[in-house]
């Protein structure tokens, strides 16, 4: 007698590929997901920082302008690796295909080490810090067992149910993955959008518009101190736009790839983009430039929805990024364990990582593995040190995977390129440049947290060869 579960077990295994993944992501779920891991608590809180740095409206505008262009020069050229290699594990595939299993390797460990894993702990406990305004038991300093660094308060224990709630539905398949991700996604862009109409039309102040837009350039003489000033600032407004790629490493799952990948990449990118300058304009429309500096917490956006509808707005905008941070670890969960799951099928990750469920034909022990090291993150409290310490080497494997369009292009001529990048050579190169700046900029005046960074990449060389070393024992 068939089972309950049949008709759906067969329908999944009819829309698996070859490689046994459902192909369950069309061009709007494949864009919400670009969005989605792109808008996480950044763009609510960031400009403080950035502000405080550059100490000018015009340079903060300049530094959200810049990283917009370099995000959408990087997208535009991961569409041609994206089209021309549509399979599970994106970035980590397209540094294989290029540099070697080394490079990598050195990728998909730091990916899972640091910058997946930290900034889904990150952006969890982001959630639980805001829900802590509507239930004052969830606090940081609210200590459920022991204390210090060796306690659990009630925030991490609320971060730590994210992961594990959100973890469990990416077991249940990629299809009810992209759901959640779609409604989520379309929450916050909506609020987002809501924030950039409104504070155009109902937060417009005569005072911080003469303020801020009067002497816009002010402090900046456009030489190399403007430019040390915007680009060691970046690194807020490159994180708040990060995770962008995060699509590439669904590729096996997406239809239609060669079409759909580099289209979702284009415009996700585009509209987050445009959205996140837009909020710096209100900022600026809605507040005089010392008060983005001196924000309380840094809450710039809540700050704005302030002057427009009082002491309401603290509730508001933590509803808002309550939905923008949980459609982000979403995201992150679902996406990163693909990267996994094929660094696996390399040999490069452990063996189980690298099946599928049988009936939702999703990673899930992948997933697992994933969920397990995000949570020890959270509990350590180490995850914001350890993503200050990667900023210099997420660039720099964003760069290496661009120069690695110039390299297929000149070993793999052959290769099917169904997209081309736009603008190529001219934009991927002013990209390795304008990033290369920044990455020396990085090391010359944030050594302390560049120089760490490094150490946690170039560790994974002696992990990869003990892990080859292994995979050749035991086969």
């Amino acid at each position: 007698m068939a089972s309950g579960t049949e008709p759906a077990n067969i329908k999944q295994q009819a829309e698996a590929g070859a490689t046994g993944l459902v192909k369950g992501l069309g061009l709007v779920s494949a864009t919400t997901l670009v969005m989605g891991s792109m808008i996480g608590s950044g763009i609510f809180i960031v400009s403080a920082d950035v502000a405080r740095q550059v100490k000018s409206p015009g340079l903060l505008i300049m530094a959200w302008l810049v990283t917009a262009a370099l995000t959408i020069i990087a997208a535009l050229s991961y569409g041609e690796l994206a089209a021309a290699m549509p399979r599970a594990g994106g970035q980590y595939v397209y540094l294989r295909e290029s540099f070697g299993p080394l490079s990598g390797f050195l990728y998909g460990w730091t990916l899972f080490l640091v910058i997946q894993t930290g900034t889904i702990a990150a952006v969890a406990v982001a959630f639980a810090k805001y829900l802590g305004v509507f239930f004052p038991g969830v606090s940081a300093a609210n200590y459920l067992v022991g204390a210090g660094k060796i306690g659990i308060t009630t925030q991490q224990l609320v971060a730590i149910a994210v992961v594990l709630v959100l973890t469990w539905v990416n077991t249940r398949g990629i299809k009810t993955g992209a759901a959640v991700q779609n409604v989520f996604t379309f929450a916050k862009t909506a609020a987002l959008l809501g924030l950039v109409v409104l504070g155009f039309a109902l937060g417009r102040n005569a005072n911080a518009v003469a303020v801020n837009f009067t002497d816009f350039w002010r402090g900046a003489d456009w030489g190399m101190y403007a430019v040390r000033l915007v680009g060691v600032a970046m690194v807020g407004t490159l994180f708040s736009s990060d995770a962008w790629n995060n699509v590439t490493f669904t590729a096996g799952e997406v239809r239609n790839p060669k079409r759909n990948l580099p289209l979702s990449l284009a415009l996700g990118v585009g509209v987050v983009s445009l959205l996140y300058i837009a909020c710096n304009f209100v900022y600026l429309n809605v507040l005089p430039f010392s008060a983005i500096q001196t924000a309380p917490e840094d809450r710039v956006a809540t700050a704005v929805v302030s002057v427009m509808f009082g002491p309401v707005a603290v509730q508001l905008m933590a509803a808002a990024i309550m939905v923008s941070t949980f459609g982000c670890v979403n995201g992150l969960i679902l996406s990163g364990a693909r990267v996994y799951y094929t660094m696996s099928q390399d040999g490069l990750f452990f063996r189980k990582a690298g099946t599928l469920n049988p009936i939702t034909r999703a990673p899930v022990f992948a997933l697992v593995i994933q969920c397990v090291w995000a949570v020890l993150l959270t509990l350590s409290g180490q995850y914001n040190d350890l993503l200050d310490y990667v900023i210099f080497a997420v660039l720099l494997f964003y760069i290496a995977t661009i120069a690695g369009l110039f390299v297929l292009r000149r070993t793999r001529p052959d290769m099917e390129r169904p997209y081309r990048a736009v603008g190529y050579p001219v934009l991927p190169a002013l990209y390795i440049v304008a990033a290369g700046l920044i990455e020396i900029l990085l090391l010359i005046y944030k050594p302390n947290y560049t120089f760490p960074g490094l150490g946690i990449v170039l560790l994974g060389v002696p992990v990869y060869y003990l892990w080859r070393r292994k995979e050749v024992a035991s086969s």
